[in-house]
């Protein structure tokens, strides 16, 4: 049986036969989208509403953007469930991103719903909206509801724990992990995350209780400033756990703590290799080189931890302070030019564009910036003096040529304009549209380089009259 034969039937209206053989045909093929939206369809002509759901929510499952079967489960349930009509509209409307609307279609499916496992499930995605549109204290309620029906999933207890770990409420964020190990979500991982409230509440006791975590327990030792027993730790697990990022920042810790600055850094660039991204490395590096009297070195790392926050503006800051230390360092001038530039402050990037060029006559960013910038006020004159340098340097760039050729054009040098133009055709892939256009320009400014030349030759003749005629 194919799907042609299938569809045959249907549009002879003969849908129990249709139905069979689409579900003959899903046997085949379970995850074909296509056969799933006929099958669900003729389901539904057919008054089988189970069917029709099943088939509707195995599209679903499919393809999570699919608005037709959304829509359709709504309507087999509009008039005859409504707990089912809202919690399918809340996810049509989480589906298209309008978080404030399901909002509003989850709070009235637990308004009617029906049976526990209803309510639960309802509260449970409610309260993951509350949290995606930062109503924490909605969230909080919401979850608290749950948990205390004692039906709860790990995820709410961690979500809600999360939630009081953002609020800064660490006692309340311990007591909720503290719940869930009571109420039968006792794994090392929750038991490791609770040690870790613990840790940041200063109750390091509790959290070398509660985890037998080798890396909590070394943790709990340096915090609390056993170092004997730490440096023992270390050496027992350092075979183990050399490759743990976790483990090398701990290592970090203990030599900082000890105040051996040098080892400490060391950790942390060995820490750098295996979490590379993490706003830590630039954190423990500020903190050693604050202690070692490094200026430059403590505010570059302090605008480097910002930076991965995404605090911008703190990281300038911090650059800045840095820059007062080695005025004419290249690296930290490029980085506080681009970081300029990526805050589209434009302006005063090209202050520091032109600082790094005085101090790096060669560098090619700094070079192609100040060209650009003085091309976009009309300064063609210092955009070819900068983009003529960054031409020696790198004659292969076609928006460097082009550059050149545009402001030659205008500055009225027809001859270079056209060298430069044939350049950049010669060294660029650009589409027909634009060959044809520059071909047509260069025709024209051939023309006047053509007449400038003789008006030049014409110049020069009357210069030798007159310098004839005084040296009588």
């Amino acid at each position: 049986m194919t799907i042609e034969q299938a569809e045959q039937f249907e549009e002879q209206e003969l849908y129990d036969k249709a139905y069979a053989e689409y579900k003959k045909l899903l046997e085949k093929r379970p995850n074909s989208v296509e056969i799933l939206q006929r099958t669900a369809h003729v389901a539904k002509i057919l008054g089988l509403i189970e069917d029709a759901e099943k088939y509707f929510s195995k599209i679903v499952e499919e393809d999570k953007a699919n608005i037709m079967a959304y829509e359709q489960l709504m309507d087999l349930f509009e008039g005859s469930d409504r707990y089912k009509y809202y919690t399918y509209r809340g996810n049509l409307h989480v589906c298209q991103g309008q978080l404030q609307h399901a909002a509003g279609d989850f709070k009235k499916a637990l308004e009617k719903a029906y049976e526990d496992d209803q309510r639960n499930m309802t509260r449970f995605v409610l309260a993951g909206i509350y949290t995606q549109l930062n109503k924490d204290n909605q969230a909080i309620d919401e979850y608290l509801r749950l948990i205390d029906s004692h039906e709860a999933p790990l995820e709410a207890y961690t979500q809600l724990s999360k939630i009081y770990m953002k609020e800064g409420i660490l006692s309340s964020a311990a007591e909720i992990l503290e719940r869930a190990i009571n109420d039968g979500h006792d794994n090392d991982e929750i038991k490791n995350k609770l040690a870790d409230i613990y840790i940041a509440n200063n109750q390091t006791d509790a959290a070398s209780k509660v985890s037998s975590d080798p890396l909590v327990q070394l943790r709990c030792l340096i915090d609390d400033e056993k170092m004997a027993e730490a440096k023992s730790k270390i050496d027992e697990m350092q075979d183990k756990y050399k490759k743990n990022p976790k483990f090398l920042s701990l290592v970090a810790q203990y030599y900082y703590t000890e105040k051996k600055f040098d080892e400490a850094l060391e950790a942390v660039n060995e820490f750098a290799k295996f979490d590379k991204n993490s706003p830590l490395i630039y954190q423990m590096r500020a903190l050693i080189y604050e202690e070692k009297g490094d200026s430059f070195n403590e505010h570059y790392n302090w605008a480097k931890y910002n930076l991965a926050r995404g605090n911008k503006d703190v990281a300038l800051n911090e650059y800045m302070f840095a820059l007062q230390q080695k005025e004419d360092d290249k690296a930290l001038l490029l980085t506080i030019a681009e970081l300029l530039d990526d805050m589209d402050d434009k302006t005063h990037a090209i202050e520091f564009y032109e600082r790094l060029s005085k101090v790096d006559l060669n560098n090619k960013k700094a070079l192609e910036r100040l060209g650009e910038f003085r091309e976009s006020i009309g300064d063609y004159k210092m955009a070819i003096e900068y983009f003529e340098k960054l031409y020696c340097l790198d004659n292969r760039k076609a928006n460097v040529l082009k550059s050149l050729a545009v402001a030659y054009e205008k500055t009225k040098n027809p001859a270079k304009a056209v060298e430069f133009y044939n350049k950049y055709l010669s060294s660029s892939a650009i589409s027909d549209q634009e060959v044809a256009s520059i071909k047509k320009k260069l025709e024209k400014l051939e023309g006047q380089a053509k007449t400038y030349n003789e008006a030049s030759m014409e110049d020069e003749g009357l210069i030798d009259k007159i310098m004839r005629f005084f040296n009588k």
